[in-house]
């Protein structure tokens, strides 16, 4: 797939050779033109491997400095491209995450019993859509997974699940679209344990399918469906009306609040969190406010304060959507969160009042 080529330059540019060429003497304007075309996608990639966008932010510096570097290292036996995969896939590997550093995170006290047996709660963060949209229409027909399947919060808390190598194999040869031989060449080790780590990725990801918590995109609803939807959970939420929102789910719809490792999983279970949890289980004190997340409908909530002047940024719920009804609900309640979303981290009385 990542097979050295050589486009030719459109409308006058420096072709890939020349611009790296110029790099080699230390044009960083040269430098920039030969590696922006690829930072978007290479951001997702480490989204993915690390399940936080602000760990691949901080990955993307390192990525960029050795790049910068290490220059004279590349020989040009592959492409920009699958040399910038090589180094931003191996810096994940032995990057420390912030979900690693954290402590191990317990559930509050006053919530109810999980009762999703099973069920592994990953830890993860959001990703907006905005980050997401530019590589919306591409494609590698070699790959087994759509990109919007291979963002989708179900499918990365499975490949969270997997050691990091394992996770590295089958995002390069089941995402990205990577031969066997290329995945080899780019992590540094044979095709053969390439392809042991790949067989044992993909029965991980076939037991999770068997579960329904990986469900892939059977049943693909459009963004207006999506957003209605959410609107209706919104009416329902705004309302306390904990029946109406849990009609909303499908039977044995899921919800978790990484890193807490608390799921609940059916109607019954969800309502009795709901009705006791949030803001003591009044949600007439959370305003929701849309959002988009993983290619996914995404509320924003904000707690009143008491005295009723403003309310507070205090986490995001990422909707999955199947069919008709909400399979899945994901809470973090995490307020940093809000900047990478663009969104305030207060709202005001007259904005509380009409979300």
């Amino acid at each position: 797939m990542d097979a050295v080529r050589r486009e030719p330059p459109l409308n006058g540019a420096l072709s890939e050779d020349e611009l790296l060429v110029a790099a080699r003497t230390g044009d960083e304007d040269a430098f920039r033109a030969l590696v922006d075309p690829y930072l978007r996608e290479l951001h997702v990639h480490c989204y993915r491997m690390l399940g936080s966008v602000q760990d691949a932010e901080d990955v993307m510096q390192e990525v960029l400095l050795r790049a910068w570097r290490h220059l004279d290292a590349f020989q040009g036996r592959s492409s920009v491209r699958g040399w910038l995969y090589r180094i931003a896939t191996n810096r994940c590997l032995t990057a420390r995450t912030r979900a690693e550093s954290r402590p191990l995170v317990q559930p509050p006290q006053d919530v109810p019993p999980s009762n999703a047996d099973g069920v592994e709660v990953s830890a993860l963060e959001p990703c907006p859509d905005e980050l997401l949209a530019p590589l919306d229409d591409r494609h590698d027909p070699s790959a087994r997974y759509e990109l919007r399947e291979s963002v989708q919060l179900a499918f990365l808390a499975a490949l969270q699940l997997l050691p990091a190598r394992q996770r590295a194999v089958l995002l390069m040869r089941d995402v990205l679209g990577f031969s066997a031989a290329e995945t080899s060449g780019l992590l540094d080790t044979s095709v053969a344990s390439v392809n042991s780590a790949l067989q044992r990725a993909r029965a991980t990801l076939d037991r999770q399918r068997a579960s329904g918590r990986l469900r892939g995109d059977g049943a693909v609803t459009t963004y207006a469906q999506q957003a209605a939807l959410a609107e209706r959970f919104t009416a329902a939420w705004q309302a306390g009306d904990v029946g109406a929102l849990v009609e909303l789910l499908s039977h044995d719809a899921l919800l978790t609040m990484p890193p807490y490792p608390m799921a609940y999983r059916s109607r019954p279970a969800i309502a009795t969190f709901f009705t006791t949890v949030p803001a003591g289980g009044d949600l007439t004190q959370i305003n929701l406010v849309p959002t988009r997340a993983n290619f996914q409908p995404a509320l924003a909530a904000y707690v009143r304060e008491p005295d009723g002047s403003r309310a507070t940024a205090y986490g995001i719920m990422v909707l999955t959507v199947h069919g008709e009804t909400i399979a899945e609900i994901t809470g973090f309640t995490d307020p940093d969160l809000f900047r990478l979303f663009g969104l305030p981290d207060h709202l005001s009385d007259m904005d509380a009042r009409e979300a």
